[in-house]
C-alpha cells in the first residue's frame, strides 16, 4: 500500500462544524434562554477575528492573499509577485497601494473556513502605517504574527507586538519564507522567547530551508506533508502526506534530512514547552508554524490549525458594566473612520466591531457620546473596494456604517444604555510638518480634507498657541504617512499642497499645574499646541530635551498616548 495519499481540498461552504476546540461562550441560565438568544451563542462561537501583524516585506500582504485563497474568497491570489501581470491585493482598495504594491489603510476581510466565520483585519505593513494598525488591534480578538526566517524580529513587529501584549491578546506565530535560506527554527524559536518573552509551541516543523526546503512535519497529526511548487503561489499546492515512522520517508527527502528531523523532533519531545491552551488564550504562548506564503507551503495547514485553536469572541468591559457577546442587547463600538473609499459618492464608512447580541439593518441604537438615538441605515460588508448590504452581523463582526459626520473613532453604540467602552487612544507622532494649501480659492476644500484624514486616525493636527498663526501642523507616526496626505488632498479633493518638515522628534500631552506647563512650554526648541479637542500638547525637537523637561517638572504629567472624548453636545473637553 503506498504511504503517499492526497489530502482533499479545504471546505470552503461552511458546512462544516466547528472545530471542538474553538471556545464557544457558556453562558449562566443557558437552558431557559430564548431561541434567538442560543443562535447568538452558536454564531459567536464560529468567530474568529483576527489581525496579521509584521515588518514590512515579511511577507504579511501575500499571505493574506493566501488564506483567502484556502478560504475560497478568492480564486488567483494577488501576491506582490504576480501584480507585475497587472494583478493587485485583494485587501487593497486605495489607488496609492495598488500603485505602490504596499498596504497603507485597514481593510474588513470576510471569509469561511471549517464551519467558522473569519473576519480578517488587514493592516498596514508599511513602518510609516503603524498608528492605523495599532487602532485596529483593539478590535481583534487574536494576532497572527509574521516573521521572516532570514530575518527574525524585526523593529516593527516589535511594536506592534508590544500593543498586542497590553492588551493579552493571543498571538499565533507564522514564520515565513522558509523556501529561502534562512536561520535555524531553533534559533528563531530562541529569539521569539529571549525578545518576546513568550514561550512557544511548534505546531509544525519545516524541512530543510532555501531550495532544500521540503515541506512540513505536523506534530500534532503526527504526518509529513511534502509540497511542490506552484507558479507564483496562485493554486493551491498540491500535498502528499506520510507517516514520519515508514523507512520510505528517507526515500521520500533524503537520509540525511530525515535524520535531522527526527533528531529535532526528539529534542523538542524533551526540552520544548508543552501545548498549554489556558497559556495560549493568556498571551503567554504562541503557537509556531513553519511555511512559505509565497509558494503555498503551510499555509492552509496552518490556517486549519489557527481555526481550531484561536478564541471566539469574549466578554469586553464598558465603564459601567461586562458585555458578554451572547447577551442580547446588541453593542459594538467604532474603531475606524475612512473617507471616499467610494470615489464616486465621497463618503465616509466607520468601521464597527460587534460586541454582543444580534445586528439588524436599519435598527435603532443609543449613541451616549451625543446623547441620543440614531438608526443604522445602509450597513455594509467591505471587501478591499467591494461592498454589498450587511442584513445582520454577530459578535466579532465588523460592519461598515455610511458615516455622515455621525461617527468618530471609539464611538459606542448600543441597544439600551450599558455605559461606554474605553476610549481608543491616539499614540505619540514621531513626525511633523507644516502643510499650506497653494490656492487660495481651494482652502475651504483644504480644511474639509484635513479634517476627515485626520477623523480617520491616521494624522493629527496640532494648531500652535502663541506663533499668531492657526496653520496645521501635521503630525503622524511615520513620515510616509504625509505623503498619503498629499496624495489624497490632490486626488480626492483637488487641493495641491506645500509641505515644510518641521524639526520636532516628539509630543506628549501636559496635564498639571497651569504656570508649570506655561515653564516646560517655554522652554528653547519647544513648541506649545492643541490638538482638535483643545487638549495642551508640546513638541520636542531632542529626546535629551523631553527628557530634561521630565526631570525639572515633577507635578507635570507628560502622556505620549491621549484618549479622546467629546460631550452628548459636541463640546470639547
Amino acid at each position: 500500500m503506498s504511504i503517499i495519499t492526497p489530502i482533499p481540498a479545504p471546505a470552503t461552504t461552511g458546512e462544516e462544524m466547528p472545530p471542538e476546540s474553538g471556545s464557544a461562550t457558556e453562558h449562566p441560565g443557558q437552558a431557559t434562554r430564548t431561541g434567538a438568544s442560543d443562535r447568538i451563542d452558536a454564531e459567536a462561537a464560529r468567530r474568529r477575528t483576527f489581525a496579521i501583524i509584521s515588518h514590512p516585506d515579511a511577507g504579511k500582504t501575500t499571505l493574506t492573499e493566501k488564506l483567502l485563497l484556502y478560504g475560497g474568497a478568492v480564486n488567483l491570489a494577488g501576491s506582490v509577485t504576480a501584480r507585475r501581470g497587472g494583478r493587485h491585493a485583494a485587501s487593497d482598495w486605495m489607488a496609492l497601494e495598488q500603485e505602490r504594491g504596499i498596504s497603507v489603510s485597514s481593510t474588513a476581510l470576510t471569509f469561511p473556513f471549517a464551519g467558522c466565520h473569519l473576519n480578517l483585519l488587514d493592516t498596514p505593513g508599511h513602518q510609516d502605517f503603524s498608528e492605523d494598525t495599532y487602532r485596529t488591534l483593539t478590535a481583534v480578538d487574536s494576532a497572527v504574527m509574521v516573521l521572516d526566517a532570514a530575518r527574525g524580529i524585526q523593529e516593527q513587529t516589535l511594536k506592534l507586538f508590544a500593543v498586542c501584549r497590553q492588551r493579552r491578546t493571543p498571538i499565533f506565530t507564522f514564520i515565513n519564507k522558509m523556501d529561502r535560506p534562512g536561520r535555524h527554527p531553533l534559533d528563531l524559536l530562541d529569539e521569539i522567547e529571549r525578545v518576546l518573552g513568550l514561550k512557544t509551541y511548534p505546531l509544525t516543523w519545516p524541512i530543510g530551508d532555501g531550495p532544500d526546503f521540503r515541506g512540513v512535519y505536523d506534530r500534532q497529526a503526527k504526518t509529513l506533508h511534502l509540497f511542490e511548487r506552484t507558479e507564483h503561489g496562485a493554486k493551491r499546492a498540491p500535498v502528499r502526506v506520510a507517516s514520519l515512522d515508514d523507512p520510505a520517508v528517507d526515500g521520500l527527502i533524503g537520509a540525511d534530512p530525515a535524520a535531522t528531523l527526527r533528531d529535532d523532533l526528539a529534542l523538542l519531545d524533551v526540552a520544548g514547552s508543552e501545548y498549554d491552551r489556558e497559556a495560549v488564550l493568556s498571551g503567554d504562548l504562541t503557537p509556531v508554524a513553519f511555511g512559505s506564503a509565497l509558494t503555498n507551503f503551510g499555509v492552509e495547514l496552518f490556517l486549519r490549525q489557527f481555526v481550531g485553536m484561536a478564541p471566539a469572541p469574549g466578554p469586553q468591559a464598558t465603564d459601567e458594566t461586562i458585555v458578554s457577546p451572547g447577551d442580547d442587547r446588541f453593542s459594538g463600538f467604532v474603531f475606524k473612520v475612512q473617507a471616499n473609499m467610494d470615489p464616486r459618492h465621497r463618503d465616509r464608512v466607520a468601521f464597527l466591531r460587534v460586541v454582543s447580541g444580534r445586528f439588524e439593518k436599519d435598527m435603532e441604537v443609543w449613541h451616549p457620546r451625543q446623547g441620543k438615538s440614531v438608526r443604522l441605515s445602509r450597513p455594509l460588508r467591505l471587501f478591499g473596494s467591494d461592498r454589498e448590504t450587511v442584513e445582520e452581523a454577530f459578535p466579532g463582526d465588523v460592519v461598515g456604517l455610511i458615516n455622515p459626520g455621525v461617527f468618530v473613532i471609539g464611538d459606542t453604540v448600543s441597544e439600551g444604555p450599558i455605559g461606554e467602552f474605553p476610549p481608543l487612544p491616539r499614540f505619540q507622532p514621531e513626525h511633523f510638518a507644516l502643510l499650506r494649501h497653494a490656492r487660495a480659492d481651494r482652502y475651504k476644500q483644504f480644511l474639509k480634507g484635513l479634517k476627515q484624514i485626520e477623523e480617520e486616525g491616521g494624522i493629527q493636527l496640532f494648531y500652535p498657541v502663541s506663533s499668531g498663526s492657526r496653520e496645521p501642523i501635521l503630525a503622524a507616526v511615520g513620515a510616509l504617512q504625509f505623503d498619503v496626505v498629499r496624495y489624497r488632498l490632490e486626488a480626492e479633493y483637488t487641493v495641491d499642497t506645500i509641505m515644510e518638515p518641521l524639526s520636532y522628534t516628539a509630543a506628549r500631552w501636559l496635564s498639571g499645574p497651569a504656570e508649570q506647563i506655561a515653564e516646560v512650554a517655554g522652554g528653547r526648541g519647544r513648541m506649545r499646541a492643541e490638538d482638535r479637542d483643545a487638549q495642551t500638547v508640546v513638541l520636542f525637537t531632542t529626546a535629551w530635551d523631553l527628557r530634561y523637561a521630565e526631570e525639572n517638572a515633577p507635578d507635570v504629567t507628560f502622556a505620549s498616548t491621549a484618549g479622546r472624548r467629546l460631550r452628548p453636545s459636541g463640546t470639547q473637553t
